[in-house]
This record gives C-alpha cells, sequence and structure tokens, in this order.
C-alpha cells in the first residue's frame, strides 16, 4: 500500500512510491526532495543535454529514480547509461551521475547520496557546485576525490567518447558549443569545419561534373569513382581548369 504521508521513520519500499513523489529513500528512510531554484533548473538541463549528446551515450535521463534494492531509490540530477525507456523505477544504478548543489545544500544528505550510488555500482559521481567557486568534484570508487575546475575537463572512460570542459556543466554558451561537437559527431563529421570543407568538397565536384557534361565528355564509373573519392579542394580545382582545354576525360583528371 503506497503510504499517504512519508514523515515517520519508515522503513517504507521504494514501490511505494509513484513517479512525482517528492522523496527518495536510503535504506527504507524518505528524503524530502524539493524543486530546485532557477539557477540550478537552466545547469540541470544544459548538463543533461550535453551529456545525453555525447557520441558514445545512448541513454540518459533527468531526476531518474534508481532503485538498487527494495528500500534505497535515488534520483540523481542527471543519470548517463541504464535509463531504459519503460515505465517504473530503474534497477541498479547508472554508470555516471551528476549532482548540481547550490546554495543550502544538505551536504551530510548529498554525501549519503554519492555512497550510496557508487555502492550500487555508478563509476563516476560530478558533483557540479554553483554556489562559491564554481567547480566539480568527482568521485570515484576506490580513489580519493578530486576537483575540477573552469579551464579543465571531465572525463569517463567508457561511459563518454568525448572530455566535457567544466563550464558546459552550467554556462550556457560552452554548453552551446559542446552539443554542436557532440551532434556533428553524430552525424560523421568531427567539427564544424569539416562540414564547411565537406560543403566544398560537394560544390566543387557539382561544378566539375557539369562543366565535363557542356564539354560532352561523359563519366564511366571508375571515373566517378575517382572525383567522389578526391578530398582535396586543390585537386578538384585544377582538374576543372583543365576541363576546358582537355578532349578526353583522362586529360582533365590528370
Amino acid at each position: 500500500m503506497r503510504p499517504t504521508k512519508l514523515f515517520a521513520p519508515g522503513p517504507f519500499q521504494a514501490q511505494q512510491l509513484r513517479s512525482g513523489d517528492p522523496y527518495e529513500l536510503s535504506n527504507g528512510h524518505p528524503i524530502l526532495c524539493l524543486p530546485t531554484g532557477g539557477r540550478g533548473a537552466r545547469a540541470n538541463l544544459l548538463g543533461g543535454t550535453v551529456l545525453e549528446t555525447d557520441p558514445a551515450v545512448e541513454q540518459a535521463g533527468v531526476d531518474a529514480g534508481f532503485s538498487p534494492e527494495p528500500g534505497t531509490m535515488r534520483a540523481p540530477d542527471v543519470a548517463v547509461g541504464n535509463v531504459p525507456d519503460v515505465p517504473g523505477w530503474v534497477q541498479g544504478a547508472p554508470p555516471l551521475a551528476v549532482e548540481y548543489a547550490d546554495r543550502g545544500q544538505d551536504e551530510e544528505e548529498l554525501q549519503s547520496k554519492i555512497a550510496e550510488l557508487l555502492a550500487a555500482g555508478t563509476q563516476h559521481v560530478w558533483v557540479v557546485w554553483l554556489t562559491g567557486p564554481r567547480r566539480v568534484e568527482v568521485y570515484t570508487p576506490g580513489q580519493k576525490v578530486r576537483t575540477v575546475r573552469p579551464g579543465e575537463s571531465l572525463e569517463a572512460p567508457g561511459i563518454l567518447k568525448n572530455p566535457v570542459p567544466v563550464e558546459a556543466l552550467y554556462d550556457r554558451e560552452a554548453a552551446h558549443e559542446v552539443t554542436l561537437r557532440n551532434l556533428l559527431q553524430r552525424r560523421g563529421y568531427e567539427s564544424l569545419e569539416a562540414v564547411r570543407q565537406g560543403g566544398q568538397l560537394t560544390h566543387a565536384r557539382a561544378v566539375l561534373r557539369r562543366q565535363l557534361g557542356k564539354r560532352g565528355l561523359t563519366l564511366d564509373a571508375a571515373q566517378e569513382a575517382r572525383i567522389n573519392g578526391t578530398t582535396d579542394l586543390e585537386t578538384l580545382d585544377r582538374w576543372l581548369d583543365q576541363t576546358l582545354v582537355a578532349k578526353t576525360i583522362d586529360e582533365a583528371l590528370r
């Protein structure tokens, strides 16, 4: 039966909570989790977008509830990995969890949450501090806590493909830049410059084919493949110049 109130010491089980209930559970005891302020809400959205778009990430979520055992349910601000598209609490823990800490943060409860996530199998917990000097505390099982500051990057080998600049987890412009990079890589481009170069190559090939057609020169399959396989703009420009006077395609594509 679902409790109407969770102010008693418990113990309760995760199955007694419904999606949207403002509680997490620690060893059966309820922990009240209230909405975040504007600064935290903006940062959560930015960080979640940066991490979800990483080319290596297939599953991610915001405020997903993880229940590694019946008396525990923890909901990281951002979870990367193990976020299936199904209803109900997620079994186990996310490989990467991100928590945002702002003014009024209960640090004792935060440490308890980190410890439970790590014990359940989380490989990295990043705590992004929005109050005081901006920084990210990195928790990894069996290692000392590291502090990573603006100007530095975070890595999660085997979980993320790309390093994440600290600023991208809370600064809008930095987050947009990293998100664009991630989305381009998902489409096979390493950078925006690669997109520009790809567009220039496509245009140069089209102009070359059109000019050859105007000269009455027809490409065979091998010649077409040679043009498509050329990634050097200078070569394509040279072939275009040679097309103006060449009598055969072999002369044009020397």
